[in-house]
């Protein structure tokens, strides 16, 4: 794999089809939009040292809303650039004049990404089943580089928690968490959060979080530790992997609040 320091605007190849993320295409040719590493395994793609989030078609994530026009919600979505949730993506029909009453400024909602332009214009959509605004629970925030440790292999990790806490749990790509349950329920949540983050290069970490969460000490665990390990086990992820876990958990999670 080609791995090489890029800065913004900097050209990468001749074939616009290599067009990848943290990417852009002018004149038919492929610059890069970040500072960071460039990728150029399959297409170029750069991955950003900020940790700030950069969206992506298809991504999930959790917005604010920071200004309502005529037209559009406009949110903040934890990046340098602005969503924008055009009227005709809200799952019903809206006048104009109704806007702010269904979502206004500091409201929040679960969205998805809808599409990215080359100028990074980020249209977002909330037709899919269970996207919609926020009116209960609570939003955590981590560093968007850490969501695939509070995700896990599979999932693992996101599934176990919300067993364990009975919480309803969204993950978005943006690394804003939405949290729904009882009091008590949320505080233990977010504590175990905390963890993940605190200790997301250990390996183990499940098991580790599920013991936390259970109230077992770690001497109290070493006799049951290999029926733990078997239950939630653990391995690397790439990052392709994650992107694809992390959809497909949100996905399953979004099909179980139907049923």
């Amino acid at each position: 794999m080609e791995c090489n320091i890029v800065i913004p605007g900097q050209f990468l190849s001749d074939d616009a089809g290599k067009s990848g993320h943290g990417t852009y295409v002018k004149d038919g040719k492929v610059y890069s939009l970040l500072y960071g590493i460039m990728n150029a395994k399959n297409k170029m793609s750069v991955i950003p040292f900020s940790s700030k989030y950069i969206p992506s078609r298809k991504d999930f994530v959790v917005g604010t809303v920071i200004n309502v026009t005529p037209s559009n919600w406009i949110f903040d979505i934890g990046s340098p650039y602005d969503g924008l949730l055009h009227v005709s993506e809200y799952p019903r029909r809206v006048d104009s004049d109704k806007m702010s009453g269904i979502m206004g400024i500091s409201d929040s909602a679960l969205l998805r990404v809808k599409d990215v332009s080359s100028s990074m214009k980020v249209e977002l959509s909330m037709r899919e089943r269970g996207l919609r605004a926020l009116k209960t629970g609570r939003i955590l925030e981590v560093s968007p580089a850490k969501v695939p440790r509070v995700i896990g292999h599979g999932g693992s990790m996101v599934s176990m928690l919300k067993k364990e806490t009975n919480c309803e749990i969204f993950v978005g790509q943006n690394g804003r968490i939405w949290i729904d349950g009882t009091d008590g329920n949320m505080d233990r949540l977010a504590e175990a959060v905390e963890m993940i983050m605190e200790h997301s290069h250990s390996s183990g970490l499940t098991d580790r979080v599920c013991r936390f969460l259970r109230n077992v000490s770690d001497d109290d665990s070493e006799n049951d530790e290999n029926t733990q390990k078997g239950d939630f086990a653990e391995d690397e992820e790439d990052e392709c992997k994650v992107h694809g876990d992390a959809c497909r958990t949100v996905d399953a999670l979004l099909d179980a609040e139907d049923e």
